[in-house]
């Protein structure tokens, strides 16, 4: 791959999770503390890209594999995107901004999947060069968390502008993306684009309890999304934003090791692992504090590596191991709309409840008791794994390089 491709590559991917990264971590602080919003609102404010999750698998099926350049519907998808997140900066009740925030993550959620086969059409080894050239998604989102953080901006609307800027400058710059032509007019089934057709694989106990622990594990991790930078602010935490990126820093690292824990633990600890750490998480945020146990806090942030890669990076690989080749790009579909899909956007609505119910009045919350909401869930979800997930896979016989990992945000 030549090097001016590489170099466009990665300003996709920096600009692609700077975007997402300096909305997205604060909007609950702004939405709760300067809007006045209720947990409720903030919570189904975030299910918004629960919802387009669901949505845009259709849209990229069905329209832009099929019809346009990729790069084309790129530049499109971000500037019209940038123009409706300006917008949704202005709104100051649930209802408009509700409405602006959801059409907007209609426009942005399908760029994830479109900017990821851009890559990969470019790549003559995808499996060797896309960890580097994705990492740099890492960087952006960091990055943005570090200058939202270190300028105090997280209780304004001004992330959503910043945001909304980035994203009209990426749309800009994808003209200058590689041309990547529509795949032309295959036929594509609403089935297909679900991943319906791995259904079968829910014959196999194992395979069903793992989806069903996957979608059940959704709606407690919400809580950290949606609700971990307006709990840091409401204790006083300095620097938010800043600090909740050492969560992606550590993903990174987790990435690069997770090789050696595959052929130490087998997918099935692997797993118990991610899920203990979502548990431990919360646990941790609902004992710490912002005097002598702040370390707390910060243990918590830095087991996002674990807890990401160990449940859902590990849940991707053992989807692919266990599915026949011709269900496995089905099944992952299947995964994705279930977790990242229902699970979330039940999670997002569950977890604003919680918030609400354990409001203390003057804007303040028993955050205490509400992390220990989700703890339970976490908890439940590892006993059900524990007792029921059996994996045909001993420890010490897991093969997996680190340039097959796919890595989140």
């Amino acid at each position: 791959m030549p090097l001016s491709v590489r170099l466009k590559l990665s300003t996709l991917m920096f600009l692609q999770y700077f975007v997402w990264g300096a909305w997205s971590v604060t909007t609950g602080t702004w939405l709760g503390q300067t809007l006045g919003f209720t947990g409720e609102q903030i919570g189904l404010a975030f299910g918004t890209t629960a919802i387009a999750a669901m949505i845009s698998p259709f849209f990229v099926g069905m329209v832009a594999d099929r019809y346009l350049a990729t790069e084309r519907i790129l530049a499109a998808l971000h500037v019209i995107g940038g123009g409706i997140l300006f917008y949704t900066s202005t709104q100051s009740s649930f209802g408009p901004f509700f409405a602006a925030l959801l059409a907007y993550a209609l426009c942005y959620m399908p760029t994830l999947a479109l900017s990821n086969s851009l890559s990969f059409h470019q790549m003559s080894e995808p499996s060797r060069q896309f960890p580097a050239i994705r990492v740099l998604g890492t960087i952006g989102w960091i990055v943005a968390g570090l200058v939202i953080g270190s300028l105090g901006l997280e209780a304004t609307a001004v992330p959503m502008r910043i945001a909304a800027g980035a994203s009209v400058v990426l749309g800009l710059f994808c003209f200058a993306l590689p041309h990547t032509p529509p795949r032309g007019r295959q036929r594509t089934t609403i089935a297909d684009i679900l991943g319906l057709d791995a259904l079968k694989l829910l014959r196999e106990p194992s395979f069903a309890v793992f989806v069903l622990g996957s979608f059940l594990v959704c709606i407690p991790l919400q809580f950290y999304y949606a609700f971990a930078n307006p709990f840091l602010n409401e204790i006083a935490v300095t620097n938010a934003a800043g600090k909740m990126t050492f969560g992606q820093m550590s993903e990174v690292f987790f990435m690069l090791v997770m090789p050696v824990f595959f052929r130490r633990l087998g997918v099935k600890y692997m797993l118990l692992v991610g899920m203990a750490a979502w548990m431990t998480r919360y646990l941790l945020f609902a004992y710490g504090n912002n005097g002598a146990l702040v370390w707390m806090l910060y243990a918590g942030i830095l087991l996002h590596g674990v807890c990401y890669d160990f449940f859902f990076v590990t849940g991707q690989i053992y989807v692919d191991q266990k599915a026949p080749k011709d269900l496995r790009a089905a099944a992952q579909g299947l995964i994705a709309f279930v977790t990242l899909g229902v699970g979330m956007f039940i999670g997002s609505w569950v977890s604003g409840r919680v918030v609400d119910a354990y409001a203390t009045g003057a804007g303040a919350h028993a955050w205490d008791r509400i992390w220990m909401v989700p703890a339970a869930g976490a908890a439940a979800v590892l006993v059900l794994f524990a007792l029921f997930f059996r994996s045909a896979e001993a420890p010490g016989t897991a093969k997996v390089g680190a340039s097959s990992l796919p890595s989140e945000v």
